[in-house]
């Protein structure tokens, strides 16, 4: 019993990882007190490394094959042990094996608004996220910068500091491009290749090599969305003035329900300005289109207009003042209307 334990202690003849996960990137086989024998055997499978690392150094480095391990397939151990020929003994060395497989689907971004100066809405705050894909490319520095001496690490460990880093040069992105906020969300995939290459320096460091950086959505807040859609609305009715006269024209029905209110939408809009009267006709052709066709009936005599005191004339102007802040009624129309009120004080 004990020259078994002897032997098992003493001697490693295959070296190799069966992965058993999907999110390992870094292993060390397990050496305990056991040494590797002259010959013995190393496999590294697809997609997989191996690195020999002696006394904190690394050494050799080793990709997908079957390898006997002697002097000539370990020449920097060689060196650094000053073998001079064929290794007689057995040796000591910690073993690590990394896993090159891409790491897809892994997601990216902003856990808070990012604030930039936009060319069409000055300062705004945007959100943006989307996934990458990744590989690791250079064993020696992931592990030197890296995963270290940790018996595994993974890539879950890994994301954290990768999602990060990402989401802190998207400001610089949004600010280096000087693309309007409008136009960078029709332009993600343009946007994606800028931050990608930004990226790809830093992943490199980490010896990983950047696959690929999708940017699915570039969003605002609610609270902004909803103000760029109300503005996305006016435009599409041609403007301040067209989509003015909409709402008027959807008020009309709700004024005809209640009594007096059509009224009092033509005292609102200003005594003695014939608004009401045109809301008046409007109202009538939305209740009876037929009335609204030319008849052949002498117009009935027009009444004498009451005198208008100047009390009501001061309350109609600033009335009207009241529609020119509200965007209902233009500068020039509030002047005009002005002049002729005052005359009539005269």
């Amino acid at each position: 019993m004990a020259l078994m334990d002897f032997i098992k202690k003493q001697f490693i003849d295959i070296i190799q990882w069966t992965e058993d996960d999907g999110d390992t990137m870094a292993w060390r086989f397990p050496m305990a007190e056991m040494e590797i024998q002259n010959g013995a055997s190393l496999t590294v499978r697809e997609s997989q490394m191996a690195v020999f690392v002696n006394e904190g150094k690394v050494a050799d480095v080793f990709g997908p094959g079957m390898y006997k391990l002697t002097t000539q397939t370990l020449p920097v151990l060689t060196y650094l042990k000053n073998w001079d020929k064929l290794f007689e003994s057995p040796f000591k060395s910690d073993v690590y094996f990394f896993s090159t497989r891409q790491k897809l689907d892994r997601k990216w971004g902003t856990p808070n608004p990012v604030t930039i100066r936009d060319k069409d809405f000055g300062m705004v705050r945007l959100r943006a996220f989307g996934i990458y894909a990744f590989h690791l490319t250079d064993p020696k520095a992931f592990h030197t910068t890296i995963s270290g001496t940790l018996e595994s690490y993974t890539a879950d460990q890994l994301e954290g500091q990768l999602r990060n880093t990402i989401v802190g040069h998207i400001a610089d992105i949004f600010g280096e491009s000087g693309v309007p906020f409008i136009d960078m969300a029709g332009n993600q995939v343009e946007f994606g290749n800028a931050l990608r290459a930004k990226m790809e320096p830093m992943f490199a460091s980490y010896g990983l090599a950047l696959d690929s950086l999708n940017v699915q959505n570039i969003s605002l807040p609610e609270e902004l969305q909803a103000m760029l859609d109300k503005r996305i609305g006016v435009n599409m009715m041609g403007g301040m003035q067209a989509y003015t006269q909409f709402q008027t024209a959807e008020a009309i029905p709700l004024a005809a329900q209640n009594e007096g209110g059509l009224a009092g939408i033509g005292a609102g809009l200003g005594v003695g300005l014939g608004v009401g009267q045109q809301v008046a006709a409007s109202m009538a052709q939305s209740l009876n289109p037929a009335a609204a066709a030319p008849a052949a009936v002498a117009p009935a005599p027009t009444p004498a207009a009451a005198p208008v005191s100047a009390d009501e004339i001061v309350a109609t102007i600033e009335k009207l003042h009241g529609l020119v802040g509200k965007g209902m009624l233009s500068q020039a129309e509030f002047d005009a209307k002005k002049a002729e009120l005052l005359k009539k004080l005269g």
